[in-house]
């Protein structure tokens, strides 16, 4: 199992004159194979500054030929547009690959923008990583 971490930088102090600024951690990625299947278990804020390593970490997953990814995003508490791009992606890039991705997605904030989009309708929606792995749907 590996995991990365991506950061952002916001200030630490209210106060305008401040230049202190501490590092947070906006998401973090962790990736363990289980049988024939990737798990990418995402936690934290998906958007514009951490899809793109999520975006890294899916073609990294699927490039290891495995028969299914199962993208956990339950830890997720913020899913942008950015975050719904990068799942596309992903989902094509496993199909041509010959892999199946699954979704993970347990909460509002993760949920709500698959459905809006209609993405549960093509990409495979899980309410536990065990069911994910089975592989049937929820």
């Amino acid at each position: 199992m590996y995991e990365i971490v991506a950061a952002v930088t916001r200030f630490e102090s209210s106060s305008p004159e401040s230049t202190t600024s501490t590092p947070i951690q906006a998401a973090s990625f962790a990736v363990e194979q289980r049988g024939s299947a990737a798990v990418l278990t995402v936690s934290g804020e998906i958007d514009m500054v951490t899809a793109p390593k999520l975006q890294e970490q899916l073609t990294k997953a699927v490039a290891d030929e495995v028969a299914a990814l199962v993208v956990d995003l339950s830890g997720v508490s913020f899913f942008a547009s950015a975050g719904l791009s990068a799942l596309v992606n992903g989902y094509t890039l496993a199909n041509e690959r010959g892999a199946e991705l699954r979704v993970v997605a347990t909460s509002s904030a993760t949920i709500r923008p698959l459905q809006i989009t209609a993405l549960d309708r093509k990409i495979p929606i899980f309410d536990s990583l065990e069911n994910a792995l089975q592989g049937g749907r929820s």
